[in-house]
């Protein structure tokens, strides 16, 4: 059995208009997409918080794919919503409505065998919260997420928490605001210099690049034929990524490209419909499958004998 991996941030349900379609109050947040995604490879337990609205039907289906779903409040109130719409490239997001609801005053409960966890994933909540929780469980890897909200609320406590956790798992426009430095690389030397031991920079249709030990590692985006719905993708990579270390428990050079791999793969699936409805139905052999296809494009060599 694998070691567990912690998940903890936001579940929401989400109304999205993109090109390909819309898709009314379907399930979604930070903490949902990154666990369904981990759990393809390792245990996975969850905190988060919803209300009393959030039913039986959408618990079951996180259950379904194995997770424990134990440190999931329930709190009087209605869960998190967002709604909004994509341009016709995908490429651009207009959020349209926000409601926190009960998300507002999440404050992470942590059972006694959560403070235990070998793994944890801080997805996108208050630095003071992601820092509070951290100091709790001390973790054999951890890693975080963010967001602009945050890095122009709170940049000195995300500064402070990057120089306590093993990773950050974030976008490119996030990464040069929050080191404030124009360009990618020199951003990525500044983050890296708080502290962190890796660095993921996640880059969307243009994939997503590493940056640890002294060493750089880019992994393209998969070529999806017919990309529906972006929504989650950056969170079910983390969840791939961090999955996978907590799979092999080994967290090195090249393991972590291996991640990188298995991430990239992971989102892939995420953005071929809407909510989870590809992403919670994969099997092994889909993910081998992209898998080695995304090792194949990294080789100088070309396709690896037997496979076209």
């Amino acid at each position: 059995m694998t070691a567990p991996l912690l998940v903890i941030g936001s579940v929401a349900f989400d109304t999205v208009k993109t090109p390909y379609g819309a898709a009314d109050e379907v399930l979604g947040g930070s903490a949902t997409y990154c666990a369904v995604a981990a759990s393809y490879f390792a245990d996975v337990r969850m905190v988060a918080v919803v209300g009393t609205d959030f039913g039986a039907e959408p618990m079951a289906l996180l259950r379904s794919r194995g997770i424990d779903v134990s440190g999931i409040e329930v709190r009087e109130g209605r869960t998190f919503r967002w709604s909004g719409e994509y341009s016709d490239d995908l490429n651009e997001r207009r959020t349209l409505a926000t409601h926190l609801n009960v998300f507002e005053s999440f404050q992470p409960l942590l059972r006694p065998q959560d403070t235990e966890v070998p793994n944890l994933f801080l997805g996108n909540i208050d630095p003071d919260l992601q820092s509070r929780v951290l100091r709790r469980t001390r973790p054999r890897l951890s890693a975080c997420d963010t967001m602009n909200f945050w890095i122009e609320g709170k940049r000195e406590s995300l500064k402070s928490l990057l120089s306590e956790v093993d990773g950050l798992i974030i976008n490119d426009s996030e990464a040069r605001r929050l080191a404030g430095e124009l360009n990618t690389v020199v951003a990525a030397r500044r983050l890296l210099s708080l502290g962190l031991r890796f660095l993921v920079i996640k880059r969307g249709e243009y994939g997503a690049a590493l940056f640890a030990e002294g060493h750089y590692f880019a992994v393209p985006a998969y070529p999806v034929e017919r990309p529906v719905d972006p929504t989650g993708a950056g969170d079910s990579f983390a969840g791939g990524f961090m999955g996978h270390l907590a799979k092999i428990g080994d967290s090195g050079g090249r393991p972590l490209r291996e991640a990188m791999i298995y991430g990239t793969v992971l989102a892939s699936y995420c953005v071929e419909d809407f909510s989870l409805r590809r992403l919670g139905v994969l099997t092994w052999e889909e993910i081998e499958g992209r898998a080695g296809e995304l090792r194949d494009f990294l080789s100088v060599n070309g396709p690896s004998a037997g496979r076209r």
